[in-house]
């Protein structure tokens, strides 16, 4: 090996200055196309390779930013013997025709993570807006015990931390914020003098039920909750109480709600669905909806999320129910799935990806002023009416 090229030997072979190679390699968009062109040629011909460590010496930075996620992804389960699996001579012909995996299946790794799919839209928009603004991102995940550990090891090396609400206890990200700017995902609620970014949650469920109960026929109404401590969950619930408050104010005494709990996964809406499927479930006495197969089911489902809604059309198209004709099912995220379930799901879309961007944008804004007061951002929704719940079934309404 040769000596190893450094950044002085780029800004010698492109003929620019330290600072001009600096800003191609860590914030190329501010930077002329044919200068970054130029230096990048440098780059490539000198085979120059950054030192992160070297950059934060000079910077008394890491250059990185931490993203923190709740570890779902069991990593108490036994691993799956992949020598077996990925043995040429005994290729497993899986029968995936069901698409119901809650966990590791007999052949051993098979991993359903439903939440990814949120998670990896907020990562995307994190990561993006992090390589805009110069910085890597370090991506971690813990549970139980080991978020302590976890959270206080990768504070020690970044220069600013972006945590799901509710994934780290709130004493610990006191603790940490105390070194480095901390900023909260999904959570609004005051409480802390941390920045936070959520979405409208309220205002997008208001909107999405009100729409619901504008429909003919609805008089019966199931709502599938997320879990119990999600900041989210807690939002999108009080919302629906509004709509259902104002429909009954505006009239509609004689409307029905019910409440099932759920868990933000497409398991937790099979769940709930099966329930209200299974024989005695449903309103009860005069007024109630239409059976099937001798059930009653209720006139519309609104689910805290897209997957538990997926969940419930899932069993909903096997037990032969016809939505939206006999219910209508919508739910809340707009994660892609939707997009592709059968009936398309009726949704309000929130911008995942701009979670994760703003995130990051409020970190770079705090280490350039610690001083500045809590931020608390509020990113906008809309509702996606698709055939789970089309606009021919009532009229929408402004809320």
């Amino acid at each position: 090996m040769t000596k190893a090229p450094t950044v002085y030997d780029v800004a010698a072979h492109a003929a620019v200055s330290i600072a001009t190679v600096s800003r191609v390699l860590r914030r190329p968009d501010d930077v002329r196309p044919e200068t970054r062109t130029r230096v990048l040629d440098s780059v490539r011909a000198l085979g120059y390779v950054p030192s992160g460590a070297a950059r934060g010496l000079a910077g008394r930075r890491h250059g990185v930013l931490g993203l923190f996620l709740p570890g779902h992804d069991a990593i108490d389960e036994p691993e799956p013997d992949w020598a077996v699996l990925t043995d040429s001579s005994r290729i497993p012909l899986l029968d995936d025709r069901e698409a119901r995996v809650a966990g590791p299946v007999a052949t051993g790794g098979h991993w359903s993570n439903p939440a990814n799919l949120y998670f990896d839209e907020v990562l995307r928009g994190a990561e993006v807006e992090s390589w805009r603004r110069g910085f890597a991102l370090m991506v971690a995940a813990g549970r139980g015990s080991s978020r302590e550990v976890i959270v206080n090891d990768i504070a020690g090396r970044v220069d600013g931390l972006a945590v799901l609400a509710q994934t780290v206890p709130a004493d610990l990200l006191a603790h940490v914020s105390r070194r480095i700017p901390v900023v909260v995902l999904a959570d609004s609620r005051p409480g802390d003098e941390l920045d936070h970014v959520s979405v409208d949650n309220v205002a997008g469920m208001r909107a999405l039920t009100s729409f619901v109960l504008d429909g003919r026929g609805v008089a019966d109404v199931v709502y599938v909750t997320g879990p119990s401590d999600s900041p989210d969950e807690a939002d999108r619930h009080r919302g629906f109480d509004e709509a259902v408050a104002g429909r009954q104010a505006a009239g509609g005494a004689d409307l029905r709600v019910r409440v099932e709990r759920g868990d933000f996964s497409r398991d937790g809406g099979r769940r709930v669905a099966e329930a209200l499927l299974a024989p005695g479930s449903g309103s009860a006495g005069a007024g109630a909806g239409p059976a099937v197969g001798g059930r009653a089911l209720p006139d519309a489902v609104v689910c805290a999320n897209d997957q538990t809604a997926l969940g419930v059309l899932d069993v909903f198209d096997r037990a032969g129910v016809d939505v939206p004709g006999r219910v209508r099912v919508t739910g809340f995220d707009g994660i892609e799935a939707g997009r592709f379930s059968t009936p398309r799901l009726t949704t309000v879309r929130q911008p995942m990806g701009e979670l994760g961007r703003v995130a990051v944008r409020s970190i770079v804004r705090r280490l350039t002023d610690p001083g500045m007061p809590p931020q608390r951002v509020t990113l906008p929704v809309e509702v996606l009416l698709r055939e789970s719940c089309p606009p021919l079934l009532g009229p929408a309404r402004a809320s």
